[in-house]
């Protein structure tokens, strides 16, 4: 079958339907990519929590689909809303997840308890700040947007002292090793992003399309961010939310699932541990947990 992939320019994002691209070919099919811009990739001299809306990633993304374009869309999952338009789409699969965490990048310190006081942090999250703040509230945190290389550009001219990425993007990228410095964040110090490290596979709803893209679910995968997403939608939070969460398949199959999220002048963070059958409820329980 002749399929298009519709994706963002980014390195990053090419590299993800280029990964995607590879596995339908190997399954048979013919595949071409059409690069969109989208809004997020637009306006880039604000936070992504100020230039408002849902899917600032994927909204112009979708419309190529609807004007039958392609038939596919890759997204970083985290960036795919929760409430997205189900009558049109469907997220049909997400393959094996990467690492979840984020990674701190520094050319001068070894990590973040290496930082001195009043040290400046560039990032482009919310929910990475607030964490940040309360594991080191001396640290000052600035914006920090654009793709990979251009937020490590900003950190080797030495407009920081050190930058937050998430960990999958520099491990896909092999680009890890072009900062001297750099240190995994433990999950109990930063809860990732709903869908960090995983891929979505949009497709439009053809019965064909959508029975090929399944071939490429990671069953555990979906678990995971099945739950992340319903715990997000339970409380009504958007993508760029200041608001991490974190569920996790153990070696024994139990689930840890790990949330924080600001409010006020403070950050909440809960954990939980469930069996494995409990999964198909457990984003919404875990929600009620953050209620007020």
């Amino acid at each position: 079958m002749e399929l298009t992939i519709a994706t963002r320019g980014s390195k990053l994002a090419l590299w993800q339907a280029e990964w995607v691209k590879n596995r339908l070919e190997r399954m048979g099919h013919s595949v071409k990519l059409k690069i969109v811009t989208t809004t997020g990739d637009r306006i880039l001299n604000k936070p992504l929590t100020q230039i408002g809306g849902k899917g600032l990633f994927i909204k112009e993304v979708e419309e190529a689909l609807l004007r039958g374009e392609a038939q596919i869309a890759v997204h970083s999952l985290k960036d795919f809303p929760v409430d997205y338009d189900e009558k049109n789409f469907i997220l049909a699969a997400v393959p094996p997840r990467e690492n979840v965490e984020d990674v701190f990048l520094s050319e001068n310190f070894e990590g973040l308890t290496e930082l001195p006081n009043g040290a400046l942090v560039g990032t482009s999250s919310a929910r990475r700040e607030f964490q940040l703040k309360q594991f080191r509230a001396d640290l000052n945190v600035e914006p920090l947007r654009g793709n990979v290389d251009t937020r490590l550009q900003r950190l080797k001219e030495g407009k920081f002292d050190a930058i937050i990425l998430a960990f999958a993007g520099l491990k896909r990228l092999n680009m890890l090793k072009k900062v001297k410095y750099f240190e995994v964040i433990d999950t109990d110090i930063i809860v990732p992003a709903m869908g960090q490290g995983a891929l979505g596979i949009e497709t439009i709803r053809d019965k064909k399309v959508v029975e090929i893209v399944k071939k490429l679910n990671d069953f555990r995968s979906w678990v995971e961010v099945s739950i992340e997403r319903e715990f997000i939608k339970t409380l009504n939070l958007g993508c760029h939310a200041p608001v991490g969460v974190n569920a996790r398949i153990m070696v024994d199959d139990t689930i840890k699932i790990k949330g924080a999220l600001h409010r006020g002048d403070r950050v909440i963070k809960k954990e939980v541990l469930i069996p494995f059958d409990q999964w198909e409820n457990a984003g919404y329980l875990f929600a009620q947990e953050f209620r007020e």
